[in-house]
């Protein structure tokens, strides 16, 4: 029996809004919430040093943690429903892998052939893993595209998919071994994810580029409703089975190597979120998932940053750890309540 969505949905934008100010509060330099007040709109006369805190670190990393783990959610959702794998995630093709074969070319390669590590670039490096992250992701993307047209089966689709992330992995191993330790170090940090790495301009151009992902997805929900039938009986209906596939794979994938590359690879969320959000609403409907799983993603992230920075902590913990500490459990529980419900009902 599915569940009244106005009161979840805005249950949900109530606890993003909570945790988007707990970001803003919380952290290991206590500041009052009358002087965060005052910074925000630019009134008082609070110390500058609280003035960098609030702008240069907390209000950009809770947008970026709002906005990827949007991303990364409907991405995962989109990924389980075209391949119909509970397993699917947004780093299931391979595209995490090519973003990361990206950054380990420029950060590995860096110190040994131009003399000079790339993490003593400030913030030309910064742009540099962005750019090269972007290149690696899209580049499986694009091959992800061609075998689409090639192969039928979508379990053939999802091999390949693995494959090139063990690919992807193998040369990445190479290039650790002919690397510098510095910049191994330097990529280790990459790859445990982060929702601080950019501010500034980087901040505003990634949101704008998400901003106008995420409107897409909406676009096909119609879509996703009609390939949940099954492709004979969406064929019937008139869906051009090949192309919807397509446009949701490329949706999906952009979305997954624009936050890859901004933020590193973030796990767990959309693997998780998808799962959270159908046993929130008790729904398959897409018209239900998509915007519960946006704002549910969302919510998730915020609050593992939050949870990454706790007051009493020195600098942060690591995002993924945090992000699988808490979707792990929450989908096994879900999961086992799924099967008890199933169960029953025979």
């Amino acid at each position: 029996m599915s569940r009244p969505v106005l009161p979840l949905m805005l249950l949900l934008a109530g606890c993003i809004l909570i945790f988007f100010l707990l970001n803003l509060l919380l952290g290991s330099v206590h500041i009052p919430s009358g002087s965060v007040w005052n910074i925000l709109w630019g009134t008082g006369d609070e110390p500058v040093v609280w003035q960098n805190i609030i702008r240069k670190s907390r209000v950009p990393q809770a947008v970026i943690s709002l906005v990827a783990g949007a991303g990364l959610s409907v991405g995962g959702l989109q990924m389980q429903t075209v391949f119909r794998n509970p397993l699917a995630g947004p780093s299931v093709l391979g595209i995490s892998s090519g973003a990361s074969l990206g950054v380990a070319f420029i950060i590995l390669l860096s110190g040994k052939l131009g003399g000079i590590a790339l993490s003593k670039l400030g913030y030309m490096g910064e742009v540099a893993l962005s750019v090269a992250a972007i290149t690696g992701a899209l580049s499986v993307m694009a091959l992800i595209v061609y075998v689409s047209q090639k192969v039928r089966g979508h379990v053939t689709l999802l091999i390949i998919g693995v494959m090139i992330g063990y690919v992807a992995n193998a040369v990445i191993g190479v290039l650790k071994y002919f690397s510098v330790e510095e910049d191994i170090r330097a990529y280790v940090i990459w790859g445990l994810g982060s929702f601080s790495r950019i501010s500034g301009d980087q901040v505003v151009v990634f949101s704008s580029i998400m901003a106008v992902l995420l409107p897409l997805s909406f676009l096909l929900i119609k879509t996703l409703n009609l390939l949940m039938l099954g492709d004979n009986y969406a064929r019937n209906l008139g869906l051009n089975i090949k192309r919807s596939r397509l446009l949701v794979i490329i949706n999906s994938s952009v979305s997954v190597a624009i936050v890859t590359a901004y933020c590193g690879p973030i796990m767990f969320v959309g693997l998780a979120v998808p799962h959270l959000c159908r046993g929130i609403f008790n729904s398959s409907d897409h018209r239900v998932l998509i915007p519960g799983t946006l704002l549910t993603g969302a919510a998730l992230a915020l609050l593992c940053n939050l949870i990454a920075r706790m007051p009493g902590f020195e600098g942060a913990l690591p995002i993924n750890s945090v992000t699988a500490l808490i979707g792990a459990p929450v989908v096994a529980w879900i999961l086992f309540r799924k099967r008890r419900q199933d169960t029953l009902a025979e």
